[in-house]
């Protein structure tokens, strides 16, 4: 079966972000180095290269960088969000003023390099657990302002989404549970509150925990810093009546035998809070 292309994200979405970073770059005056060196008739042709190996998210944030600047340049990708590079690989072309090209030429490579490097962690995870049914997710963990961006750069690696927001799926945490007064009276609750079409998980330190949700039928359950041993266990009690996701200590190294427990989802809010940014360039060819 062929891979269904990642829906690109509209432009409307993106441009404010966008136009709020070139904005925060141009200050009171504009870009003032380029504009006093390089005549406005001057053009110029620049390729955006990887110098590792990763996976490439967020073209499309390039893109308007530079359009936003400039309705003249010219932006081609040579490959889409979500395709692997290695060092050398060329990610897309832009030609038209020098001016222009340099005046946002970094907020472009911030957004390209940002999103690309949680895209490559998360690809990192979704490979080593490839051979398992579990699904690597993020978490809220996310830079303000930035959420819609940086959970696309997750699903550009392979990975899928936890909740967006606090509005979108009710999430029983630890602190619910404690001022709550317990696992079953929290449950309980959320369920009067909730529509027929928002989901109900619960987050469980260990296996009494665990029992007592089940007595109430959550939707999924949060099996949060269990060792691979009693994730087993947990999933054998679980036995396919609602979702099992896993969190805590999540890394290319822990996740194979996380994922081998028979959990379906393993979270990590480090891909979205503390990926390394791939290391891109701009370069001129002419």
């Amino acid at each position: 079966m062929s891979k269904i292309p990642l829906p690109a994200l509209p432009d409307v979405m993106i441009e404010p972000v966008i136009r709020m970073a070139l904005l925060e770059d141009l200050g009171r005056a504009g870009d003032i180095t380029s504009d006093s060196i390089i005549g406005p008739d001057i053009c110029t042709r620049v390729v955006f290269s990887s110098r590792e190996y990763g996976v490439v998210s967020g073209l499309d944030f390039a893109r308007l960088a530079f359009s936003l600047i400039d309705q003249r340049v010219k932006f081609e990708p040579v490959l889409t969000d979500g395709e692997d590079v290695e060092p050398g690989t060329v990610l897309a072309e832009a030609s038209g003023s020098a001016r222009s090209i340099l005046t946002a030429e970094r907020v472009a490579l911030n957004f390209l390099g940002r999103l690309s490097g949680i895209a490559s962690s998360t690809a990192t995870i979704a490979k080593a657990i490839s051979h398992t049914k579990a699904k690597i997710a993020c978490t809220r963990k996310t830079t303000p302002g930035l959420r819609f961006a940086e959970k696309y750069a997750v699903r550009s690696g392979g990975g899928s989404n936890h909740r967006f927001g606090l509005d979108d799926a009710i999430l029983i945490k630890d602190n619910h549970i404690a001022i709550a007064g317990g696992v079953g009276v929290a449950i309980s609750r959320a369920k009067k509150m909730a529509g027929h079409l928002i989901k109900i998980e619960v987050e469980v330190d260990n296996l009494h925990q665990l029992k007592e949700a089940l007595e109430f039928q959550p939707d999924a359950v949060l099996l949060d810093n269990m060792s691979p041993q009693m994730l087993r266990e947990a999933v054998r009690m679980i036995d396919g009546r609602l979702i099992a996701e896993a969190s805590g200590r999540i890394n290319k190294d822990t996740a194979p035998a996380i994922a081998e427990a028979g959990v379906d989802i393993i979270s990590a809010g480090w891909l979205t809070h503390s990926s390394k940014v791939l290391d891109i360039g701009l370069d001129f060819v002419e």
